[in-house]
């Protein structure tokens, strides 16, 4: 009688803690086995299959090749069915490790993104893990992070890196004082820092503290302390990983010491800010020069990551395109749309008077940045795929695919795409030992989709890939079809349908329609 009271109590539990999740997931299973699947496995390898897969309740323990293309397997060779496992027949199918978000917000209030809405599009994309570099505070970031550990919400896994003096009564001035912040940030269960940038003394102190414990940390090296404090010095005084580029070409100046701002400027005006941000690049060192070869190699033999998030700034260089991108007719909420509008005050959204000599500053300032980051990676230096959503026409999720479609345009290899969004995602976050590839000892963090990525980075997104048949009929192929996070098998539409429904609802009860700024 009590084991069947317990029982109860423990079904209660998860009922009214999954916050919908018993209808969008199954599992973790005893055994799970996907069956007849093409590997793409994260590390570099070529594809390789067909393989089943066994899962044992959250990680994987087999991965075994079952035969070769175009043969019929010999069920002698595949793993055997447990009594009460589950199978996925997989032929066909691509199989890639879950994909690691290494600049992931979780929503804003500004923004009006609650949690449940910025998961639901993440995990619809494949992304099992995010890294949360500085959010609505480490307590809030920190519970969720323990419910998505505990599977009670539809959640990818959390790495929290705090803002630097967030949560403190009073401004840091001292060594002493980044010291205490950064040890009780420790004590309370962040996985490391996110900066902005301070005085050197200040950023000095905090990193080696922080360095000591044994944690990693970002930087965004914002325009206020960049002139005393760039990438190089980050990273010589022990940063782990950069946001973005800024910074990066304040390194490679070699006639200046600052950025050649317009007299007029004014850092608050976010035109000024974003439209001289375009012409950044243009001043730093040439590529392949001597000095801007002596920076790459001195970050590269500090294994000093770059997460470029090249797609946050992609409306700079072409702002129609993001603002009228398919997806948000169906998956953006209505006070997200406002967010990104024409504005003042809202961060990012600078369409004071965006024009075609903007664009084309921006995309000349993209063509260095993408030259620096591709030649990076051939070196041997690690880069990492963020996306930075919630601003700037970008949206949870769809961002993601969208930053792997960049760096195609930057230089890479799709296999080295997925590396950077799989097991250099991994290691940036010292978690290598438990994802970024399917190997058996880690945990069973996979994205399922039906046709080849590699291919075609669009058959990714939410929305699929456009393709003609040989009837000449228009479908929609690919999206996720599952991802898996800790051996839980999610319906990756089935996310998104729910994510629809929550659109249509708040749509419905203001009577919005997305509309284009000004023509209201």
């Amino acid at each position: 009688m009590k084991n069947f009271i317990l029982a109860i109590a423990i079904c209660l539990f998860l009922i009214n803690s999954a916050f919908g999740q018993e209808s969008l997931s199954e599992g973790p299973f005893n055994q799970l086995i996907i069956r007849g699947a093409t590997l793409i496995n994260g590390n570099g390898a070529p594809p390789q299959g067909p393989v089943d897969i066994v899962i044992e309740k959250n990680r994987i323990v087999q991965v075994k090749v079952v035969g070769y293309p175009g043969v019929d397997i010999d069920p002698e060779r595949r793993p055997t069915l447990k009594t009460g496992g589950r199978e996925i027949q997989a032929e066909g199918m691509y199989v890639l490790p879950g994909f690691v978000d290494m600049h992931g917000h979780i929503g804003g209030k500004a923004q009006g993104a609650e949690p449940d809405y910025v998961f639901k599009l993440w995990m619809a994309h494949g992304i099992t893990s995010v890294r949360e570099p500085s959010g609505r505070g480490v307590d809030f970031s920190m519970d969720l992070k323990r419910k998505s550990a505990a599977n009670s919400i539809v959640a990818p896994r959390i790495f929290v890196y705090t803002g630097f003096g967030q949560g403190s009564d009073d401004p840091i001035i001292t060594g002493e004082q980044a010291r205490e912040w950064v040890r009780a940030n420790a004590k309370k269960g962040a996985d490391g820092i996110k900066f902005f940038g301070a005085a050197p003394e200040i950023m000095n102190a905090a990193l080696d503290e922080n360095k000591k414990l044994g944690l990693r940390s970002a930087c965004h090296h914002a325009q206020l302390d960049v002139a005393r404090w760039n990438v190089l010095n980050s990273a010589r005084a022990g940063l782990t990983s950069m946001e973005h580029w800024y910074g990066l070409p304040e390194a490679l100046f070699t006639d200046r010491t600052v950025q050649d701002y317009p007299l007029d400027y004014n850092y608050n005006n976010e035109q000024h800010r974003f439209q001289e941000a375009g012409k950044l690049w243009q001043q730093a060192a040439a590529p392949y020069s001597d000095h801007w070869n002596a920076v790459m190699e001195e970050l590269i033999s500090l294994d000093f990551t770059l997460d470029p998030t090249f797609n946050i700034y992609e409306a700079s260089r072409d702002l129609h395109r993001a603002r009228r991108a398919e997806w948000h007719e169906t998956y953006t909420l209505p006070s997200l749309w406002r967010f990104y509008a024409p504005s003042k005050i809202s961060h990012g959204s600078y369409w004071h008077y965006w024009g075609t000599e903007q664009e084309v500053a921006w995309k000349e300032n993209y063509k260095l940045w993408m030259t620096f980051v591709n030649e990076y990676k051939n070196r041997g230096g690690r880069v990492t795929v963020g996306s930075d959503s919630g601003f700037i026409y970008q949206l949870y999720g769809f961002a993601y695919i969208r930053e792997m479609e960049l760096l195609r345009e930057a230089g890479f290899h799709p296999l080295e795409i997925i590396r950077a969004a799989t097991l250099n995602g991994a290691e940036a976050l010292g978690f290598d030992d438990q994802i970024g590839t399917v190997t058996p000892g880690k945990l069973a963090d996979l994205v399922v989709v039906e046709v080849n990525p590699l291919e075609n980075f669009k058959a990714l997104y939410g929305t699929g890939a456009i393709k003609l048949t040989e009837d000449n009929e228009v479908v929609r192929v690919g999206g996720v079809k599952y991802t898996v996070k800790d051996g839980i098998v999610y319906d990756a539409k089935a996310l998104l349908k729910d994510v629809k429904n929550q659109v249509d609802t708040a749509k419905k009860a203001e009577g919005f329609e997305i509309k284009q700024p000004g023509m209201e």
